[in-house]
């Protein structure tokens, strides 16, 4: 039985398009927006409230607001221009209510790590800890970020969004948005060194395990003879 391609259909629909339809009565429309913005603005608005705590709740304000007022989407910029312009604003005034954030403040270095995509389909455990123990140590140093680096940073560096489109969206110029994803990497670099710590004396280590199986087989082959000669 072939699949029903309304779906795949209706998904591949521009953002104004389908806009303009939801307009026109089919509101179940909005869900392919929603579906498809939100993992920007969840990411957005949390780095704006500086935690997990009622960033769904500002997501859902976004949107109500965004489809409350649909009617004044112009098109002078995209569609999601406009949306994450809303997110930004309900982000900002949730905070403003009462929320205190409290940023590390660490000293400045530049951060262009990339972290290489293993080759292996299935990883192995330890390959698998060790990516997410990764995650965990740059999300805590994003989350550490001083609330205006954090908000430019996650636009810039997570979400790809162009310098103009950050700048646009958060009421800056597109200057300070390059000095501050600039200051932002810096500090990332040494909130991650930090951590780090004395561990980074353990870099490369040699676990037991390892040492464990080389002593062995090198044991092995010396009582089998087998020792290679010049």
């Amino acid at each position: 039985m072939q699949a029903d391609p309304k779906p795949l259909a209706l998904a591949l629909l521009d953002d104004e398009t389908v806009i303009r339809r939801v307009q026109q009565g089919e509101i179940a429309l909005f869900e392919i927006v929603m579906r498809r913005y939100n993992q920007r603005l969840y990411r957005i608005i949390r780095s704006i409230l500086g935690s997990d705590t009622d960033v769904e709740d500002v997501l859902q304000d976004a949107y109500l607001k965004a489809y409350g007022h649909l009617g004044q989407f112009e098109g002078r910029s995209s569609f999601a221009t406009w949306l994450t312009k809303i997110a930004v604003y309900e982000a900002i005034a949730r905070a403003r209510k009462g929320r205190r954030f409290q940023p590390l403040e660490v000293t400045v270095g530049d951060d262009e790590n990339r972290v290489a995509e293993l080759r292996s389909t299935l990883p192995d455990p330890e390959q698998t800890a060790s990516r997410h123990e990764l995650r965990r140590l740059i999300e805590d140093a994003v989350d550490h970020l001083p609330d205006t680096f954090r908000e430019v940073f996650v636009m810039r560096e997570i979400e790809q969004m162009s310098q103009a489109e950050t700048a646009e969206c958060l009421g800056l110029k597109e200057e300070t948005v390059k000095t501050r994803l600039h200051r932002a990497r810096r500090q990332i670099e040494s909130h991650l060194l930090a951590r780090a710590g004395q561990g980074i004396r353990t870099a490369y280590s040699f676990g037991d395990s390892r040492c464990t199986r080389i002593v062995t087989i090198v044991l092995h082959r010396i009582a089998e003879g087998r020792i290679p000669r010049a």
